[in-house]
């Protein structure tokens, strides 16, 4: 197969460019990468190619490994089954006092990031634009490196990964132990003075999310989700509440601009939009935390990264919910001895409040079908 440049989101800065080099010959480390010859690959427009996490270059694809061509995971499924149940087990079997040791940390966390964001928020700012137009302050840089230094001191095995500064490799090649930070999730709701954004906290033992914080430092509202603990909203237990049908279904969304006619991501969201009561957007992460404590029963999204969402996980699914990709696959990020991140690794996700409402939301999304409507059959030797 001819050499493939593999664009690894996960491994450096948001705002550089660092290419390595991938044969395409089997790799147990990376063998989820499963990337296609350009001859069995279909040519994706500028911005399909985009949103799917790749970037059109001549006849030479470069893979962002953030965005692992979705359209693909379902053929995952079945291999990837008995890695999540490994993943699951072996996070069932974290020693208390260390999971106490790492609760204390991501409240230590928050409320390091939070003492940063108060002192810009609604405060005249410089605001940058990374490389994918998204907006970036002084208050983002700051808060994640205060992050970034306490869990360094405290951990220094354990790797890192947040949004403005990347990869940071964990010390030990086998420490199983990934940070994931967010300093603001929502920055244009924070730039323009909105208290709907959040600092997102995630631990993950293993490839699965395990500790999940949202903090919202303005109205000093904290959740916190540990695996096989429940979530608490300032300390207090909370739960989803149960919705009898889609019909009745209050619905969160951060924007209909996160969806696209050219992926399929806006019709298949219309689908659930036009079933639910209400459709509302603007909320970030706030919006799962309204979930958790029991306000409202979906939220649907599309065009994330795994900052975005691995903290929601255990928040969501301890206070009763379901979190899933639109595949109603678990979300879970492996990482191999080398480095590569693997996993599923989808830019949609949909969480609700219940079961039954989750199921209903996965049957309108209909995403398998939506995305085989424009992509060739393995070995059908489309062009590229």
């Amino acid at each position: 197969m001819p050499q493939t440049l593999a664009y690894l989101h996960g491994l450096q800065h948001s705002n550089a460019t660092r290419h390595v080099t991938y044969t395409g010959q089997h790799n147990t480390a990376c063998s989820i990468l499963r990337i296609r010859s350009p001859a069995h690959q279909p040519r994706p427009t500028a911005r399909r190619a985009n949103r799917f996490g790749l970037h059109a270059y001549n006849k030479t694809f470069c893979l962002r490994a953030g965005a692992l061509s979705r359209h693909q995971i379902k053929f995952d499924a079945a291999r990837m089954a008995p890695a999540r149940a490994a993943a699951s087990a072996e996070a069932q079997a974290v020693v208390e006092s260390d999971l106490e040791e790492f609760v204390n940390l991501a409240k230590e966390l928050a409320q390091a990031a939070g003492s940063i964001t108060r002192q810009y928020f609604r405060q005249p700012l410089s605001i940058d634009n990374k490389a994918d137009k998204s907006p970036v302050t002084e208050a983002d840089r700051k808060a994640e490196r205060a992050m970034r230094d306490l869990i360094s001191a405290k951990f220094p095995d354990h790797g890192i990964f947040g949004e403005e500064e990347g990869m940071q490799q964990p010390k030990s090649s086998d420490t199983q132990y990934l940070w994931v930070l967010d300093p603001i999730d929502g920055t244009k709701s924070f730039i323009t003075g909105k208290p709907v954004f959040g600092t997102l906290i995630a631990l993950l033992r293993n490839g699965e999310p395990i500790i999940g914080v949202i903090d919202q430092p303005i109205t000093k509202e904290r959740w916190v989700g540990i695996k096989d603990h429940g979530t608490t909203l300032n300390e207090q237990k909370v739960h989803t509440r149960e919705c009898q049908d889609i019909s009745l279904a209050y619905l969160y969304a951060t924007t209909p601009h996160m969806f696209s006619a050219e992926d399929h991501t806006e019709q298949a969201f219309n689908n659930v939009r036009d079933a639910v009561r209400t459709p509302l957007y603007g909320c970030d992460c706030y919006a799962y935390g309204l979930l958790a404590a029991g306000c409202v029963d979906l939220v649907v999204e599309a065009d994330l990264k795994p900052y975005d969402y691995m903290a929601l996980v255990p928040i969501v699914q301890e206070a009763g919910g379901v979190m899933t990709d639109w595949l109603g696959d678990s979300l879970i990020w492996k990482c191999a001895p080398d480095g590569y991140l693997m996993g599923s690794l989808p830019g949609e996700v949909v969480a609700a409040g219940s079961k039954g409402i989750h199921e209903h939301a996965l049957k309108l999304l209909d995403w398998e079908r939506l995305q085989e409507q424009d992509i060739p059959a393995y070995g059908s030797g489309a062009s590229s």
